[in-house]
């Protein structure tokens, strides 16, 4: 019995997203079905939206922060009952069985994970349709279990924007007595910053932004520097143990590596349309690192979720109705958010 599910779509890369509808499949044996309650928007949304990243197949129903209700269960299901709180992030599937798969780390898997949306579904055919959606039906092994203590809806973005900042900081040992920097101060941003500052952490935030000084320090830095400032760059030269960038938009990334202490990583999890420049001299001179990190795999995402419960971290959010999407997609543009918007999917009933 598919069931007939509500959504919104981009049927092109220039026209707006729009309502569609579309038949879900029946759970298998060994996956759950999810009334999906809320589901945040990520730039990456976007970008996949409009093609900017090429690929996209059409018509394209995002959605990759996603929480909900379990539904229904598959007969060999074990992890979740029907009524139990379930989270999906971007993956639904990997191949399982790869060195990455069997290490826990679906996420780098060799022959690419099943994304929750604009993926082969290499399993059932078809492309998969993400949570912009009524519903969702994946493998019991790629849902997440939900901490009772989270907000919901602000729980959502931890889903991608918190796993994608988490997982490198985990990853490069950030903790207490270093100093670690957060290039940006949007969804990513924003996270990056309760994160470090829970692992102990020194934080700096760089942003061009003088208005976002006090929400900053508010959200747990210590310092803030306006990178625009060129003298106040200069301050912090050859001092940081870590610096995570999150900025989606073309910047020059060679004024931060200047800032890194020998040895050093600054790690990218923004993603500029255009490629950055990089000048060897920065890397050399102080045999500095860069580095690029994708989300983490499911044993790490659900560390993550339930280390959010001990220390009550969730995202600062905007909740929208699904027909506001439009709208958000200009403003997510114009970083006219504080600092992650979420979709209440009640609203794809109306």
């Amino acid at each position: 019995m598919e069931n007939n599910t509500k959504a919104y779509a981009a049927m092109g890369p220039t026209t707006p997203l729009a309502p569609f509808s579309f038949q879900r499949r029946d759970p298998d044996p060994d996956e759950i079905e999810i009334q999906i309650e809320y589901c945040g928007i990520c730039h990456t949304d976007v970008h996949q939206a409009r093609n900017e990243w090429e690929g996209t197949t059409y018509p394209c129903v995002p959605g990759h922060e996603i929480v909900g209700h379990v539904t229904r269960t598959g007969s060999r299901v074990r992890k979740f009952k029907e009524g139990h709180l379930a989270a999906v992030g971007c993956m639904v599937n990997s191949c399982r069985h790869c060195e990455q798969c069997e290490s826990g780390q679906e996420n780098l898997c060799e022959a690419g994970p099943t994304w929750t949306y604009n993926s082969e579904d290499k399993l059932h055919g078809g492309i998969t349709y993400g949570g912009y959606s009524t519903a969702l039906v994946l493998s019991e092994a790629f849902a997440l279990r939900l901490p009772k203590s989270l907000d919901l809806a602000a729980s959502a973005p931890l889903l991608c924007a918190g796993i994608t900042t988490y997982s490198p900081l985990r990853y490069w040992k950030v903790g207490k007595k270093q100093k670690v920097g957060v290039v940006g101060l949007g969804g990513l941003g924003h996270m990056a910053v309760k994160l470090a500052n829970a692992f102990g952490a020194h934080v700096v935030v760089f942003t061009t932004s003088p208005g976002k000084v006090n929400d900053a320090i508010r959200l747990g830095a210590k310092e803030v520097v306006i990178s625009k400032n060129e003298a106040e760059m200069k301050k912090h030269a050859n001092s940081f143990h870590f610096i995570l960038d999150t900025v989606a938009a073309p910047h020059d990334i060679n004024a931060y590596l200047e800032l890194l202490r020998p040895d050093a990583t600054l790690t990218l999890v923004g993603v500029p349309v255009e490629p950055h420049s990089v000048q060897p001299f920065s890397l050399i001179a102080k045999r500095r690192h860069l580095a690029g990190s994708i989300i983490g795999g499911i044993r790490e995402t659900q560390e993550m979720l339930d280390f959010c419960a001990e220390h009550n971290i969730t995202s600062d959010v905007e909740l929208i109705p699904i027909q506001k999407i439009n709208e958000a997609y200009d403003r997510l543009l114009k970083s006219d958010v504080k600092y992650r918007f979420v979709i209440d999917n009640a609203s794809l009933k109306k």
